[in-house]
């Protein structure tokens, strides 16, 4: 096992005028799961890659424990990697996809078959391993993957969006094995996926990155409570965070009729670049609706969502003269009609204030 650090590391593809990975300054601790995520082409499999040593790193370095793998091939890197289309061999038996790496190594044919068996044993293989991978389900032939991974004992596992072949239902079954299982062996584990969900559940740790900057690295609760910017609190959560860019006023931000107040250094941090705005979000399940007469802001509602546990409100408020569209969680027993209005207020000390021109959080 090992802890993998990341110094300043930065890939510029040919031709492009933009690093992919600008200057990415992260550590990721012995047997943690860290999960990068972000849109496409924000820069995370890159990064993964010039981990695995499948790209190269053309200013800074990368380390794994205290060894500097800037420059090693990727065999020499104690590394294992899982792709998203399984990279099975179609000619080889489970059993032989699994034992193929250790027969390259020339381990002892009885020590190939313990760790064979151990790990087919821990993914449930144990009555596929005589089987060819077309004979497979797409979970099972992940699971194969994966315990090609295993046997191999690597220091780190990498896992470049493992789940995405994979129907709806499956993802969520496979997505806890692999966090059980990465717990029970402790393998430091860097973890690739565009679904934010998956991060907030799978990871001890999660990296937001954009553009191939990083933009913030936490605990799941972290990001979620307390985002650095507004891209990370526009991307983590579902259904996202309403975030509006409103007149800022002596008191806070002002939607509509409605004041939402904040902090005196918060209203003279967000004054600073003269343009009297304010960037406010809140999130669906921290609003309430409220009566007409309560303080709230009136939302015409165009599209109700019934989930059965939860229901959600989406609906348009003008705000300095142009529609927005805000969506709040009800309760799924009493939910408005469309076309009626209704009154939305945020709970106090619930929201969330980003500087308009930065975006950087107050």
């Amino acid at each position: 096992m090992a802890t993998v650090r990341y110094e300043k590391a930065t890939r510029i593809y040919p031709g492009t005028n933009r690093p992919a990975v600008d200057g990415l300054d992260l550590e990721i601790g012995d047997g943690e799961f860290l999960v990068l995520v972000g849109p496409s082409g924000c820069g995370k499999s890159t990064s993964l890659r010039m981990l695995a040593g499948l790209e190269d790193v053309d200013q800074g370095a990368i380390y794994i424990g205290d060894r500097d793998v800037t420059n090693l091939p990727p065999k020499a890197r104690d590394i294992a990697m899982v792709f998203q289309n399984y990279a099975l061999y179609p000619h080889m038996t489970v059993y032989e996809n699994m034992a193929f790496a250790l027969k390259l190594r020339k381990t002892p044919k009885s020590e190939i078959d313990q760790r064979v068996k151990k790990a087919a044993s821990l993914l449930q293989l144990e009555e596929y391993l005589s089987r060819k991978p077309k004979a497979l389900s797409g979970g099972q032939r992940q699971r194969v993957a994966m315990g090609r991974a295993i046997v191999r004992e690597p220091q780190v596992f990498l896992m470049d969006e493992p789940l995405s072949n994979l129907d709806a239902k499956l993802r969520v079954q496979t997505r806890s094995q692999i966090a059980t299982l990465q717990a029970d062996l402790g393998i430091t584990t860097v973890y690739v996926t565009h679904d934010q969900i998956e991060a907030m559940t799978m990871g001890h740790r999660v990296a937001v990155m954009l553009d191939g900057v990083l933009q913030q690295v936490d605990t799941p609760r972290a990001l979620y409570d307390r985002p650095a910017n507004v891209f990370v609190a526009g991307f983590i959560g579902s259904p996202a965070m309403n975030i509006k860019t409103v007149p800022l006023t002596e008191g806070g931000a002002k939607f509509a009729d409605m004041l939402l107040p904040l902090e005196r250094q918060q209203i003279e941090t967000a004054a600073n670049g003269g343009d009297r705005l304010v960037q406010v979000g809140f999130r669906p399940e921290d609003t309430d609706l409220v009566g007409p007469n309560d303080g709230g802001m009136p939302i015409h509602v165009d599209l109700v969502e019934e989930l059965g546990s939860d229901a959600y409100v989406y609906g348009t408020v003008a705000l300095e003269g142009q529609d927005e569209r805000f969506v709040v969680r009800a309760d799924p027993r009493q939910t408005p009609r469309l076309g009626e209005t209704v009154y939305v207020k945020p709970r106090a000390g619930h929201h969330h204030a980003f500087h308009a021109t930065t975006g950087q959080r107050l």
